[in-house]
């Protein structure tokens, strides 16, 4: 096993290899990495997981620690024997004991479950930019609004924009994805997280506030499609 930032060409999209028994967190993370450019392969246990690594390079490891057989603790300390690839390790448990042993067999983050696809992205990002990979830029421009990714800050020509932490999350998707349109349940899984049980009216109410933070309303950013969802679009 082997890792190669510095070989592969910064065209390439980086791969991420997903390692979790569970077919939704599975899907969850194959579908919604793979919306923001990113190459996904999956395992769905700890030997098929060594197997891939044996046989292909990827830029990061996604890997549950409950795993049938052979458990992500395990597989950590064997990845880290031949590769230095980076590791961001998942876990039902929010033992601190847990963390310290993933930390301490070479993992590069841990990040508790449930989580939402924000946060897990935030993660990754912040992974591969320490280990040099390709990146999504940290400030996304849209018409008059700046976001920044690292800041966590939005402003409007210049102006400072407060956003609660879920309104920037639904801010920075539609920014990230522009003249696409999305259901709101698609929505609702990629910024509430796969596990949220909640309505679909979430959705419009926090595009409500969204929209009058913005300043945008008679909409001229974050439009409806009638019967559809939703789409970032500059008129």
């Amino acid at each position: 096993m082997t890792n190669s930032f510095e070989e592969r060409e910064k065209t390439n999209p980086p791969r991420v290899l997903a390692v979790d028994d569970e077919p939704n967190i599975v899907e969850f993370l194959r579908v919604g990495l793979g919306y923001e450019g990113y190459h996904v392969d999956v395992a769905m246990d700890g030997r098929a997981a060594i197997d891939r690594l044996r046989e292909e390079t990827f830029d990061l490891v996604i890997l549950d620690v409950m795993l049938p057989g052979v458990d992500g603790f395990e597989i950590c300390k064997r990845i880290r024997a031949n590769s230095d690839v980076p590791i961001l390790m998942l876990t039902a448990r929010d033992e601190i004991s847990d963390r310290v042993q993933g930390l301490d067999l070479g993992a590069d983050d841990y990040l508790t479950k449930p989580f939402s696809f924000a946060e897990l992205l935030a993660r990754v990002r912040a992974i591969l930019r320490r280990r040099g990979a390709i990146m999504a830029r940290a400030v996304l421009r849209s018409a008059d609004i700046t976001l920044d990714r690292d800041a966590h800050t939005v402003e409007r020509a210049g102006r400072s924009i407060v956003l609660t932490a879920k309104e920037f999350e639904l801010l920075e998707f539609f920014m990230s994805h522009p003249r696409q349109v999305f259901r709101r349940d698609v929505i609702l899984d990629r910024v509430w997280g796969y596990d949220f049980a909640g309505d679909t009216n979430l959705v419009d109410v926090h595009i409500g506030h969204l929209r009058d933070k913005l300043g945008d309303r008679p909409a001229r950013l974050l439009h409806t499609v009638r019967g559809v969802g939703y789409v970032w679009r500059e008129e």
